[in-house]
């Protein structure tokens, strides 16, 4: 079985990666290498799903006085 990690970043760290792997894929073009490790790891980072995570919980509340 693969191994698979999680890794839970903000706007900015997930903005770096995408913008590095960019650069990167830009310069293995300008060097005639290939892409297509740099090009299959941008599409699965672009289309991953967001799982929105809440700061805040509901405290539980009791009835009693």
């Amino acid at each position: 079985m693969e191994e698979q990690r999680v890794v839970m970043l903000n706007k900015y760290e997930y903005g770096m990666i995408i913008n590095s792997l960019n650069e990167l894929r830009t310069k293995l073009i300008r060097e005639n290498k290939s892409t297509e490790f740099v090009n299959e790891l941008l599409l699965r980072l672009l289309n991953i799903p967001i799982r929105k995570r809440t700061i805040f919980q509901r405290e539980r509340v009791s009835n009693e006085r």
